[in-house]
């Protein structure tokens, strides 16, 4: 990901959530310890992913593909992307929060491997109130 890409990740970010992240928050993911990416079919931004290493975890802040592409793998190759991207910079495991009601990227993480370890309360804002996050974590093997 590099700047240039905002104004695209912006439009795919602004149609996936009822509480998108601004520009600014895309833009303070440029530090050394976060890791942007994109993915690129041909030469559309097909998603993209934020992550940030924190001490020995791969902190994933935002993953997200073009609607259309939603059941094709998208998210799923993008997923394993930065998970292969985590052990490459040492990360023990990947540790992510979504929420509850989003079945489709639950479904995603647990078929990928991650663990359920807990749940954050009112982490998320909601249309009505807030809305609780599940905590999923994968361990990662180092070599």
């Amino acid at each position: 990901m590099v700047e240039s890409d905002l104004a695209e990740i912006m439009v795919i970010e602004l149609g996936a959530y009822s509480h998108p992240w601004s520009e600014k928050v895309f833009r303070d993911c440029f530090q050394p310890h976060d890791r942007p990416w994109v993915l690129m079919d041909g030469d559309q931004l097909a998603g993209y992913a934020v992550v940030s290493n924190q001490y020995d975890e791969a902190h994933l802040l935002n993953l997200c593909v073009r609607r259309e592409l939603h059941g094709r793998g998208a998210g799923r190759m993008l997923l394993r992307y930065l998970i292969a991207e985590a052990a490459r910079d040492g990360m023990a495991a990947v540790l992510l929060e979504v929420r509850k009601s989003n079945e489709p990227a639950l479904g995603l993480y647990l078929a990928e491997g991650f663990e359920d370890i807990g749940v954050r309360p009112n982490y998320y804002p909601a249309a009505e109130g807030r809305e609780d996050a599940r905590v999923l974590r994968l361990p990662l093997t180092t070599s």
